[in-house]
């Protein structure tokens, strides 16, 4: 089994998770949401649907956009990119991979420090339940994040290199 092989199947196995964690959040939103449209046509109200569908939200999003960066899903300016010397786009594709990869251990740190903040808080909605929980997940979406672009490097770097040919999905 080579390296590359191993790469393949890792990078397979992480966007299976990343798709089955996204659905899971979507259907469990779609349910909240129609449980809390039934109850309150039934005259009753969930007082932690509001507060809870919020964060369900964050989460979906932050785990979409990691799912987004393992497929190259996300905008760039791939014509520009796509229109210079070889070893300037190689080099472009480097420095933005540093930077990207950067903002996010940074996302990563900063959340960190945001779940020490949020030690003594809970929800409002929900006592019981601890907004480190709830905002655990910018640092979780930060490292899959990076994850995500560790195991895109190589595809990237071949579309770099490769003469006249799309950066993009």
């Amino acid at each position: 089994m080579t390296l590359s092989s191993v790469a393949s199947r890792l990078r397979l196995a992480f966007e299976r998770l990343l798709e089955v964690i996204v659905f899971a959040l979507m259907i469990a939103l779609a349910l909240t949401v129609a449980i809390a449209v039934i109850y309150r046509k039934a005259g009753e109200s969930l007082v932690w649907y509001d507060e809870v569908a919020e964060i369900m939200l964050a989460w979906i999003t932050y785990y979409g956009s990691a799912l987004a960066a393992l497929r190259g899903a996300h905008i760039g300016v791939s014509a520009l990119v796509d229109s210079m010397p070889t070893r300037l786009r190689v080099a472009v594709a480097v420095v933005a991979e540093i930077f990207v990869m950067g903002f996010f251990l940074l996302l990563a740190w900063a959340g960190w420090n945001v779940l020490e903040v949020l030690a003594n808080d809970y929800l409002i909605s929900l006592p019981e339940v601890s907004t480190r929980y709830t905002q655990s997940v910018i640092v979780i979406g930060a490292i899959l994040y990076v994850i995500a672009e560790l195991l895109r490097l190589p595809e990237t770097l071949r579309a770099a290199a490769s003469p006249g040919s799309s950066r993009g999905p």
